[in-house]
């Protein structure tokens, strides 16, 4: 069983063997993994990534960067809520260790996000497929297996792990320098791509594979069927897992509201539902009292859906409570959504439904999915050849294009094209628009 004492490291990547990087009296470890993350590029570049919905016009949306906030400020709020319920048991962690839990809940769910490309998920697909039916096919097919399969696998979740920690050229090394426990509450799927079954969702490349065995083996991660690629969860990552879950699906509905997919009277029956008329019948006197002041059709929404998110971060830290044993014995648990039960977990199977048969079908989303599959085939199309050949004269423009910190010496396959997914993979949807437009001939500068 493995103690949380271990489980929350102050260690930081990169800074192992360092004796300057104490920790300051105004801020923890914790608290500046935090801070490195709010004022980083990458984390500014999310407010121009698609969510779902086409970024904003006259109607507001949410974009990669507004809904990382919005998780992190759920994750806060669960991992507050667990470290008080864990300060009533007797076998509770030290005060220090408690009151930690929120921040690097809160932190890693900032983070979260980061590794997607642009265009939401159709980004993630639209690199997978170029490598597993596309003209990436030929380029990779003398790798080993375990290396092809972190290209035809794409996943956002490896590469915000890569992100964090790569040392990227003219970078320092340890990547962005976070602890060992606010890298690891992040690893949603703690595996190797050639594990990943069907899904498309693993956690770390090949490349970080090594890095993630360190930092599981100093927190007491254990592996799984002592398979060296597969290991438990740390427990955390059940919290940022339940605060993304709670956002994109209640905020979803929200957006496509807005937007008009959703009428307001389906829209609020939806989440009324998640209160029960008899053990919820004083919290929803208060709501009726409120909803008969409040007229605007969107702040009604916007009121409904902070109370829902409210009984649901008080459910998650409850079932997270009940299964937390499990956790520390690394023993395989469900997403915590996915255990909710009576009128909430009935609720947010139906908002499940209306999601995937309305909202992710409407023309708007299907319309920046296409677009994300031909503009980042064509980049990757255009880029890779370029990084393989180096010498051909277009090779020579095109990677004078590329950002300094993608500029490799090694002449590996695998890293190659790493290298070209990584500038491809971080790029916001504006600019690889705008990029697709140059190098195809449709834009031309002065012209």
């Amino acid at each position: 069983m493995t103690k949380w004492s271990q489980l929350i490291s102050p260690l930081r990547l990169g800074f192992e063997n360092k004796t300057y990087d104490e920790p300051e009296e105004i801020r923890t470890a914790f608290q500046r993994d935090y801070d490195r993350i709010i004022f980083s590029s990458p984390f500014r570049r999310m407010q121009n990534k698609t969510q779902v919905f086409p970024l904003p016009g006259s109607i507001f949306v949410h974009n990669r960067l507004t809904h990382s906030l919005e998780v992190a400020s759920v994750g806060r709020s669960l991992g507050n809520l667990v470290g008080l319920e864990l300060s009533k048991r007797e076998d509770r962690p030290n005060p220090a260790t408690l009151a930690e839990i929120g921040t690097i809940v809160s932190t890693a769910s900032l983070a979260h996000d980061m590794g997607n490309p642009p265009f939401g998920h159709s980004g993630e697909h639209a690199i997978s497929n170029f490598f597993s039916k596309g003209p990436g096919k030929s380029l990779i097919e003398k790798l080993p297996q375990e290396q092809q399969t972190d290209f035809t696998r794409f996943d956002g979740n490896a590469n915000a792990f890569r992100l964090l920690t790569h040392t990227f050229n003219g970078r320092r090394e340890g990547g962005f320098g976070l602890t060992y426990s606010t890298l690891a509450a992040g690893v949603k799927y703690p595996y190797e791509s050639i594990l990943a079954g069907d899904k498309n969702k693993f956690g770390f490349f090949q490349t970080e594979k090594q890095l993630y065995q360190k930092i599981a083996s100093h927190l007491g991660i254990g592996m799984r069927s002592g398979n060296p690629a597969h290991y438990s969860r740390h427990p955390l990552v059940y919290l940022v897992e339940a605060a993304d879950d709670i956002c994109y699906q209640i905020i979803d509905l929200e957006d496509a509201h807005k937007l008009k997919i959703v009428s307001s009277k389906d829209t609020e029956e939806l989440l009324m539902d998640f209160f029960d008329a008899v053990s919820d019948k004083d919290i929803m006197a208060i709501i009726f009292d409120n909803l008969k002041i409040v007229q605007d059709r969107n702040e009604r929404i916007s009121y409904l859906r902070a109370m829902v998110i409210g009984k649901l971060v008080k459910e998650c830290a409850r079932i997270f409570i009940e299964n937390m044993d499990l956790m520390l014995y690394g023993k395989e648990c469900s997403s915590l959504l996915k255990m909710l039960r009576g009128t909430s977990g009935k609720a947010m199977d139906e908002i499940k439904k209306i999601s995937y048969s309305r909202i992710y079908k409407d023309p708007s989303v299907i319309q920046i999915e296409i677009a994300g599959y031909k503009i980042l085939g064509t980049l990757l199309q255009e880029f890779i050849p370029a990084i393989l050949d180096p010498d051909d004269p277009l090779s020579e423009k095109l990677l004078s294009i590329i950002p300094q910190q993608y500029h490799l010496q090694s002449e590996d396959p695998y890293e190659q094209l790493q290298t070209i997914v990584d500038f491809v993979s971080g790029m916001t949807d504006l600019y690889a628009l705008d990029l697709y437009r140059k190098i195809t001939g449709i834009n031309l500068p002065g012209i």
